[in-house]
């Protein structure tokens, strides 16, 4: 493998993640290829990187060769390239363990994971909130300081991951990810029942959301940790939780799950005291079905 500034980078995927990295490292001064990933798929404007016909022919040119498809791909497209010795194939899955690589290790390839904790829904927003991210890195000791290098080349935090963690660590970021909007459409599909839209909702919200993440990255997990549950106001849950069961039993059953949730974080702030968190606790047990 080559490494240092040389050294050529490839992706294999031209989705959200693929044109994303490849930007940011052919900004960053490194070569970068990049094949197209799905049929159709076409590019125009000035971009830092060079597109290739196949990804054969990245393989042939790239010291490092990034796996940017779909997860349940990264195995069949891994098995479909003739790869070489002493060169490079990493995947960009959070989830996938490094053995679906194992058709590139078996012809002498050095293998790895690097999966940037970022939303890639739409690149050019991806790009911008870069910097400052954690990227979550598996590989030999040799690749992996390569890719820690490469992580910091574009503003990325490494994160070492150890082997057969990566289901687990892939699905806690959905709890901050696509989980939180998932939370957002269910905030939004309550203000309607008041006649407000989703335009609306997201208006209102994001900002509010916007400070609880600088309240958590100031404060910590507790500290951070504000509302209703964590002033003990027994009577004001007790009143949201009337309003979402006469909308419906899983508005009622959803609020109740997460707001047993913040009861520890709010005893633990100091908040909250054991005996008001036990009130709180039973007002929000399970409504009979």
């Amino acid at each position: 493998m080559t490494g240092g500034a040389a050294g050529v980078l490839g992706f294999v995927g031209a989705g959200p993640v693929g044109r994303a990295l490849a930007t940011a490292f052919g900004h960053a001064g490194r070569t970068v290829l990049l094949a197209h990933g799905r049929p159709g798929t076409s590019e125009t404007g000035t971009h830092p990187y060079r597109w290739l016909e196949s990804p054969a022919a990245i393989a042939e040119r790239a010291d490092i060769t990034f796996l940017t498809v779909p997860d349940d791909h990264i195995s069949t497209v891994c098995g479909s390239i003739p790869w070489r010795p002493g060169t490079a194939v990493v995947h960009c899955s959070g989830a996938t363990e490094l053995d679906a690589l194992r058709a590139a290790a078996d012809a002498g390839a050095l293998v790895g994971g690097f999966h940037p904790l970022q939303m890639f829904a739409n690149p050019d927003v991806a790009l911008e909130g870069l910097a400052g991210c954690t990227v979550g890195i598996e590989a030999q000791p040799e690749l992996a300081d390569e890719l820690d290098s490469l992580g910091r080349l574009i503003g990325l935090r490494p994160l070492r991951l150890p082997p057969g963690v990566r289901a687990r660590y892939h699905a806690s970021a959905n709890y901050v990810g696509p989980f939180v909007i998932a939370l957002l459409r269910e905030a939004a599909s309550i203000w309607r029942s008041f006649g407000a839209d989703e335009a609306d909702a997201v208006a209102a919200l994001t900002p509010l959301l916007r400070g609880t993440i600088a309240a958590v990255a100031d404060r910590g997990l507790a500290g951070g940790m504000g509302g209703c549950v964590a002033r003990g106001d027994v009577g004001t849950v007790s009143a949201h939780l009337a309003a979402l069961d006469a909308l419906g039993p899983d508005a009622g059953a959803l609020y109740r799950t997460l707001a047993l949730r913040t009861v520890p974080l709010a005893v633990e702030r100091g908040t909250l005291s054991e005996s008001r968190a036990e009130q709180i606790a039973a007002v929000l047990a399970p409504a009979p079905r």
